[in-house]
């Protein structure tokens, strides 16, 4: 059985590590979107800011939940 090269491994590894990253900052990039738009709110009260942040959390246990079944 012949071994993987080890310079297509890091090569590899790179690639994975690279995707990864990028994903992560699509991530962060979307949810602060959604964060800085309730920050730019201004609500007549805390009730109405609470009810924006829990829908912005249901947002996020959606898609956890969808990337759970994936």
């Amino acid at each position: 059985m012949k071994t993987p090269d080890p310079a297509f491994l890091k090569n590899l590894q790179n690639q994975i590590e690279k995707k990864l990253k990028e994903q992560e900052i699509s991530f962060l990039e979307y949810w602060k979107q959604h964060l800085d738009r309730i920050a730019a709110m201004r609500p007549e009260g805390i009730a109405a800011l609470q009810l924006e942040i829990k829908k912005v959390s249901e947002m996020m246990a959606n898609r956890v939940k969808i990337l759970k079944k994936q």
